[in-house]
């Protein structure tokens, strides 16, 4: 369409003999769009003027253009209008790409999960390089099948290895030289129930033929002895071979702990809580404890595993002793509070790792079955028991009810809930 008014014939064509002057063209009116002043809430722009809070429109265009197609109402804008306000983003510029949380939770969980693998690798390296795998199990000979149980000789020797004249008169230790066995116990690691037997170190035994594990030289049996003669004489080898013998039960690992990582390993920890049913003093072993729930650090800990003389059953009621606080000690242990804070974690592995001796195929995987194995025990998740027994022996020491062993044993190598109890 034509914008041009007529008039009267004055244009190009027209048959009026006048000349054509300069057309008029009809003043357009531009749309006026009501403009706001900018809130608080949006910030300051720099580029809004007061013309522009009062409408006025010049006209000028500097090129840009804001909004969607022209007519459209809002924050399209058209031609010549106010560019339209924005708020600032939160936690940036208003004019910032938007902060993608998702991205930023996903990279920073990776990075932590690749932390503590790390940590776990490392410290999984370093406690395995401190454990003493000195115990070679394959010397043992004529050795029984193994069983479906994973089953663990536990021996706690009353060695001073490391420990110095003030430490050994503080811990009650004496001074006597070399090493001998002051507990013993299997402990089987079975789907049905673990199971946690005291051996008393009196046990009458028979000693079998062996190998020597230093000079590897063939010996024939020794007879009748008590268990711990079996330790002195060619140490854990032999001892082991002499539990075999006798139960026809197969070892599968073997640890052994001297008396003072044991203290220390309990004092790591911060001490051990323990539930005392009745009092007892023992000048020898240091012990001293009134009936209640008490912690224990690493002095009175081994005071109460070591005593015998203050009980009517001597050997028998202090291995019951020990039993209860191993499984204590394991329950304490093998905890989040332990296991994941490297404040504890690393005293407690330090404390005991160099002085734990054990086979040379047992990993530090294998060690912490062990301890999740006494804490089931503890927990409830299976039993504990002395040896059954049957009555004494010569010098003094005890015989074992063979058959309750026997059905003991044949229980543990099934995988079969322990069914056998114990007198003593």
């Amino acid at each position: 369409m034509n914008d041009w008014p007529d008039d009267g014939g004055y244009g190009r064509g027209s048959a009026n003999p006048r000349s054509e002057g300069p057309r008029r063209m009809r003043h357009v009116q531009r749309p006026q769009v009501p403009q706001q002043p900018p809130r608080h809430d949006q910030g300051y722009n720099p580029n809004f003027t007061q013309a522009q809070a009062s409408g006025y429109d010049s006209g000028y265009s500097t090129g840009q253009v804001y909004g969607g197609p022209q007519g459209r109402g809002g924050d399209g804008g058209g031609h010549g209008t106010v560019p339209p306000q924005y708020s600032p983003r939160p936690g940036g510029s208003g004019g910032g790409a938007p902060v993608d949380w998702r991205k930023r939770i996903k990279v920073g969980s990776v990075v932590l999960v690749v932390g503590v693998l790390a940590w776990g690798i490392g410290t999984y390296a370093w406690a395995s390089s401190q454990m003493r795998g000195e115990v070679d199990l394959s010397k043992v000979i004529e050795r029984p099948e193994e069983g479906d149980c994973t089953t663990y000789l536990i021996v706690g020797s009353d060695s001073r290895e490391g420990m110095s004249a003030e430490e050994k008169k503080k811990l009650h230790t004496g001074s006597a030289e070399g090493k001998r066995t002051d507990s013993m116990m299997i402990l089987a690691a079975c789907s049905s129930g673990n199971t946690m037997i005291s051996l008393p170190r009196d046990s009458w035994v028979t000693i079998p033929s062996f190998v020597g594990s230093e000079s590897g030289k063939q010996f024939g049996p020794r007879g009748g002895s008590k268990l711990n003669a079996a330790y002195a004489m060619d140490g854990p080898e032999l001892l082991v071979r002499t539990v075999e013998y006798n139960t026809g039960l197969r070892i599968d690992h073997y640890a052994e702990i001297g008396f003072a990582g044991f203290a220390n390993i309990v004092d790591a920890l911060g001490g051990v809580e323990m539930n005392i049913e009745k009092g007892f003093k023992d000048k020898k072993s240091g012990a001293d404890f009134q009936a209640g729930q008490q912690t224990l650090n690493g002095e009175q800990a081994l005071a109460f595993v070591r005593t015998r003389y203050a009980f009517a059953q001597s050997d028998l009621q202090r291995t019951k002793n020990q039993q209860k606080f191993l499984s204590a000690l394991a329950n304490q242990a093998a905890t989040p509070g332990t296991i994941l804070n490297p404040f504890t974690l690393y005293p407690t592995l330090g404390a005991g790792l160099d002085t734990l001796i054990v086979d040379k195929d047992m990993s530090l995987y294998d060690l912490g079955k062990m301890f999740f194995a006494m804490k089931g025990v503890n927990s409830g998740d299976g039993r504990s028991m002395n040896m059954p027994i049957a009555g004494s022996a010569p010098q003094g020491s005890l015989k074992w009810d063979m058959p309750k062993v026997k059905e003991l044993v044949r229980q543990i190598q099934n995988d079969e809930k322990v069914t056998v109890t114990s007198d003593r």
